[in-house]
């Protein structure tokens, strides 16, 4: 079983073998990036809206992918993607095998000490859990003591262990967090609710027997950009290149190009920094 403070003590752990890795090259970054004419953005392709393969051209799509694209435009820069998963994303963005990462990571206080972000969120998500319609599962409080498949490094562990007293099981992604719910290795599969969502709407034959039964999304949080720590001009850059977006509505445009189930939060952005030019 998941014991909540033996998550707290590898949380601590992992977080301070991080911390202070490459302080030294963020100061350089925006330098770098323009110097070579590439911006390389760590993307997770999970699935639809966020990150996918478009089956018919195997070309990357997505609200991240559009995203990483404009914000490379903006700087006036090529775009490279590099595909992360949750275990080896916050890796690849310390080793340097990308500038930033626009990847399904939502802000929280743990982060932030080993990583820097961009000040402007670009959409704010929250956990749905996906269970057998015939579960019984209504509130998160049903959780306790049942086994939850989660993608490793989200940040949706601790309160699920913590506040709810699931036991955690932790999968490499969320393609296999699913599968593990499918075979029947845990009662819940949480992940982003916008994801998770539009999975049961596309693939509604193969999911027929499932559904999001709990009404409130978990912990909703920003998703933000990440960086190393100290990019002060490549996050300042990014942050104005992202507010120009919002205000001119192509992040409500690529919202809605893929979908996006709930587009309030970026709506009321849209609107906030149109309003501000």
């Amino acid at each position: 079983m998941f014991k909540p403070n033996r998550f707290a003590a590898l949380a601590a752990l992992a977080l301070t073998s991080l911390v202070g890795l490459s302080p030294a090259m963020a100061d350089a970054t925006l330098d770098r990036i323009q110097g070579r004419g590439k911006l390389t953005v760590g993307v997770i392709l999970s699935g639809a809206p966020f990150g996918y393969i478009d089956p018919a051209t195997q070309a990357q799509k997505g609200l991240n992918v559009d995203i990483a694209k404009a914000l490379a435009e903006k700087l006036g820069v090529e775009l490279e993607t590099v595909t992360v998963t949750p275990p080896n994303r916050v890796q690849f963005l310390q080793q340097g095998k990308v500038d930033v990462l626009i990847a399904n990571m939502q802000y929280t206080e743990e982060r932030a000490k080993i990583l820097d972000h961009v000040p402007t969120p670009y959409d704010r998500s929250g956990g749905a859990a996906v269970t057998r319609k015939d579960s019984g599962i209504k509130d998160w409080a049903d959780l306790k003591g049942k086994p939850v498949c989660i993608s490793q490094g989200s940040n949706y562990a601790q309160p699920l262990a913590e506040t709810y007293g699931a036991e955690i099981k932790g999968l490499p992604s969320q393609p296999d967090s699913l599968l593990a719910l499918k075979g029947g290795n845990c009662v819940a599969a949480v992940h982003v609710g916008a994801t998770v969502g539009l999975l049961l709407v596309d693939r509604a034959d193969e999911w027929k027997d499932f559904a999001i039964t709990i009404p409130t999304e978990l912990i909703p949080s920003d998703s933000v950009i990440w960086l190393r720590k100290g990019e002060v001009d490549t996050s300042a850059a990014l942050d104005k290149a992202l507010k120009e977006l919002f205000a001119s509505g192509k992040i409500l445009e690529f919202a809605k190009a893929n979908r996006m189930i709930n587009t309030t939060y970026i709506e009321g952005e849209q609107k906030k920094f149109a309003v501000a030019q």
